[in-house]
């Protein structure tokens, strides 16, 4: 089987941290999430992976066209975005006539049995299935929200409805397993998108199978998101593979090669080749690497990109890659 991954977005709502690297390189505790992507999808026996890419495209060329995942890595450099499903259609030669294949976003993080899913898509005969999550009935209005019926097939799609007027509380989670007939629906040449575009005419045939998502399911499209899915691997909610979390006296941390002193509290990631002064106190922080805090510092609930000097106290900031930073110049 093979699978696409989608990672042309430019992840704005990330700025300013990708402003140096694209949505599917920032790490999340020191490993970039297209890794775990790779990791997961070799580990249920898919080895050969197409990606569309357009914003920073040869950062993520140059690091998976040779990978240690066993990963065949192909792709595509759109001149322009074309929507997800626009993306898809440029991928159409990668894939076999009348075969199915997974399609995940680059910015997606999960425990997700994809098997399972792979699975139900193969007994239903749909064309489309979809991964879907439940989520608290207080969230919906951040989501889009699927209706379904008895079989489990979707009925209707609701973009972010309000509580009141949500009919259900699962969500779209971005996770998909399609048949080759998916392509009939996808015009060339066209910005296209599967929720506007393709899934309203899967509806009306009844094409659009689902699968629940029992295991953790999260994205980092949002600073804050990014933010709580490094805490949620801390509370054991998501797991992969990373380097050991050292417990400290007020909290703990995951570290890449840097040696750290300062005092760790809450939940903190350290990228490789960090420099921390003395007296330094992090808190539920995301330091990437090459990163250099002075002398008596407090990075608090912050995310600092790589190949920064902090010489000032950050509460609450992000940090774009390559800044310098003066005591007092940046407003707390």
């Amino acid at each position: 089987m093979k699978a696409m991954i989608m990672a042309a977005g430019v992840g704005s709502r990330l700025d300013p941290i990708t402003q140096s690297v694209p949505k599917p390189l920032v790490p999340v505790a020191n490993r970039p999430v297209m890794d775990i992507l790779f990791e997961k999808l070799a580990d249920i026996g898919i080895h050969d992976v197409i990606a569309n890419t357009y914003y920073l495209a040869e950062q993520i060329i140059d690091r998976y066209s040779s990978n240690p995942y066993g990963i065949n890595f192909n792709y595509i450099k759109e001149e322009t975005l074309s929507g997800t499903a626009g993306g898809l259609k440029k991928c159409q030669f990668f894939f076999d006539k009348e075969d199915d294949f997974v399609v995940l976003s680059a910015d997606g993080l999960s425990n997700a049995d994809i098997q399972k899913g792979i699975e139900r898509h193969k007994k239903s005969g749909a064309i489309a299935t979809i991964g879907i999550k439940r989520v608290a009935i207080e969230d919906v209005s951040h989501f889009g929200v699927v209706v379904t019926d008895n079989d489990g097939f979707i009925t209707e799609f609701q973009e972010k409805p309000s509580i009141e007027a949500a009919k259900s509380n699962f969500i779209n989670t971005g996770i998909y397993i399609f048949n080759y007939k998916i392509f009939d629906f996808i015009p060339e040449n066209t910005f296209y998108d599967f929720a506007k575009n393709v899934f309203p005419k899967l509806l009306e045939i009844n094409q659009i199978d689902t699968f629940v998502i029992d295991e953790y399911w999260s994205d980092i499209g949002t600073l804050e998101q990014y933010k709580q899915s490094t805490q949620d691997l801390f509370s054991g909610l998501c797991s992969f593979k990373h380097t050991g979390i050292v417990k400290t006296g007020g909290g703990a941390c995951i570290s890449g090669t840097s040696d750290i002193e300062a005092v760790i509290k809450g939940n903190c990631t350290i990228g490789k080749n960090c420099q921390i002064g003395k007296n330094v106190k992090i808190e539920d922080s995301i330091i990437w690497d090459n990163v250099k805090i002075a002398d008596n510092v407090t990075v608090k609930n912050s995310v600092v990109a790589s190949n920064c000097f902090i010489g000032t106290d950050l509460i609450s900031q992000t940090i774009g890659a390559n800044q310098h930073l003066e005591k007092e110049s940046i407003s707390i």
